[in-house]
């Protein structure tokens, strides 16, 4: 069995793919700049004794797209689950004045994604056969003013996943959507964020491996954050207008 990974220096990533690796699957890392897959394949290879190997994708980079899908089942025949972890958080202050910066967070999260997806559903529409995986955020559970334009490209994810799960399901593909919390990662670096709720990417990645394998629809990680996005969106526009969230 083999695992594709598309957004290969991610931590979340390699902390589900770790899990994978221990069961001896193959692992393919896929990214933007190639040194860093390569990096992380031979570093899979030695550690867990599998194969493993590396490969170009850019998320924004649409026509590229078919071919790189098209290569890889070449090499890969029987590919069997795949992991979507394109993201980039941005900044919102600068999105706001700046149409570049909100046009590269939304193509980053949302474009890119569905280019990929709709190309990886049709083949496993035919084989009647698969699994995909995708990093969403709880930020696309509920507009807020400290990171909207982010927030609404995961938003436009979480629905576009709920409705490609729907029209795969009767070809027996499965789509999780992945929704963590606030994780210890190189994107959160500096941001404010309260410890007692700031999860580990060794954490969220065994989330997220379980969610895979057990053929989930939607994965809060962790847990928690479901009730916390239950309260949050919860709360009245009016009173949530005030809040400085």
């Amino acid at each position: 069995m083999s695992l594709l990974v598309l957004g290969a220096n991610s931590l979340i990533a390699h902390a589900a793919a770790s899990h994978f690796a221990e069961g001896g699957h193959e692992i393919i890392f896929a990214g933007r700049k190639q040194d860093e897959p390569e990096k992380y394949a031979n570093d899979f290879s030695i550690r867990y004794k599998i194969n493993c190997r590396a490969e170009y994708i850019d998320a924004l980079d649409y026509p590229s797209h078919k071919k790189f899908i098209e290569d890889l089942l070449v090499k890969t025949p029987e590919l069997d689950y795949v992991l979507i972890v394109f993201g980039y958080l941005g900044t919102q202050d600068k999105a706001q004045i700046d149409f570049n910066e909100a046009h590269r967070i939304i193509d980053t999260n949302y474009t890119g994604v569905v280019s990929v997806c709709e190309l990886l559903a049709a083949e496993f529409e035919t084989r009647k056969k698969g699994n995909i995986a995708v990093i969403s955020s709880v930020a696309g559970d509920r507009g807020r003013q400290s990171n909207y334009m982010y927030g609404s490209a995961k938003a436009g994810l979480t629905a576009y996943l709920s409705g490609l799960r729907s029209r795969l399901a009767k070809s027996g593909v499965n789509v999780l959507t992945i929704k963590p919390g606030f994780v210890n990662t190189p994107m959160t670096y500096g941001m404010p964020m309260p410890k007692i709720i700031v999860a580990s990417p060794e954490k969220v990645g065994k989330y997220i491996y379980k969610g895979m394998v057990k053929r989930k629809s939607v994965v809060y990680t962790p847990f928690y954050w479901r009730w916390i996005m239950f309260i949050i969106r919860s709360i009245p526009e009016f009173i949530f207008k005030k809040l400085k969230l």
